[in-house]
């Protein structure tokens, strides 16, 4: 059906460029608007949608990151973090 012939407010989910080809312009399905305001009832829920928890790199043990300071008690001696390829990071000193 030409564009011209299309009533105002039809929804349009596949537009040819010439007839008989197939859709190339707008290739859309029709949509689920709540899709987004859907709640997660628990923290296991978000796992269970394939989103992993995203964890900060000064949370962890120096050994999976090297933003992490070596020692938070005893104080760090004067140095700052370093990236793996030695070059220093966070603070820039």
């Amino acid at each position: 059906m030409p564009l011209a012939c299309v009533r105002i407010g039809t929804i349009i989910n596949n537009i040819d460029v010439n007839p008989a080809q197939g859709g190339k312009l707008v290739r859309a399905a029709v949509s689920n608007p709540s899709h987004g305001a859907k709640k997660l009832s628990k923290a296991g829920q978000r796992s269970w949608l394939g989103r992993r928890a995203v964890v900060r790199g000064v949370a962890m043990i120096p050994v999976d990151h090297p933003h992490v300071e070596r020692s938070k008690s005893s104080g760090n001696n004067g140095r700052c973090s370093f990236t793996p390829w030695g070059k220093p990071c966070k603070s820039g000193n």
